[in-house]
């Protein structure tokens, strides 16, 4: 007799998935451990997901669709000014959360910096169309384009966990764009 399906085993899966990897690091994580936290089996993590490359993929577009939507909710009715110090604002948020572990993005490239797969072609085109953002909202305030490589170094700085305290980079952000 053939086992039922598992309507909601997919998204199980990626759940344990996203929290071991963000935790733990992709390539510290076995797809034994995502198969014993998800409490599934083999054979149904590798029908949704057929290789340890399209889970980590599957990963790093959840993550995107998490930090698009905080950021679209950040951009809400902003000018361009107000949408330059809310998007570092938003990220001097994301940091400071208990659980933050640096950005998924960053982290993956970091631990795979000389991949062409599918999860690092997620990590780089978010990087580039978040870079791309900024740099269309400081070419709508009609402020000179150092003024984008400044909030993203200030960007990166939050999420390298460099020690920049939250309120400060906001706080530059505003001169920077003042």
């Amino acid at each position: 007799m053939a086992r039922a399906e598992d309507p909601a085993g997919r998204e199980r899966i990626l759940r344990a998935a996203t929290q071991l990897f963000y935790v733990n690091g992709v390539r510290a994580v076995g797809m034994a451990e995502v198969i014993a936290a998800a409490g599934c089996g083999k054979n149904m993590l590798y029908r949704h997901f057929p290789s340890k490359a399209a889970l980590t993929a599957a990963y790093l577009r959840a993550v995107r669709a998490e930090r698009d939507k905080a950021t679209t909710k950040a951009l809400a009715e902003s000018d361009a000014a107000e949408g330059l110090v809310a998007l570092v604002g938003e990220v001097a948020a994301w940091v400071g959360r208990d659980d933050f572990r640096g950005c998924a993005f960053r982290n993956y490239l970091t631990e795979f910096p000389g991949d062409e797969d599918e999860p690092a072609r997620v990590a780089r085109d978010y990087l580039r169309d978040t870079r791309r953002q900024v740099d269309d909202l400081v070419a709508e305030l009609g402020a000179p384009p150092v003024t984008a490589d400044r909030i993203w170094l200030l960007i990166d700085a939050l999420y390298a966990g460099t020690g920049t305290p939250p309120r400060v980079a906001v706080d530059w952000a505003k001169e920077l764009v003042g």
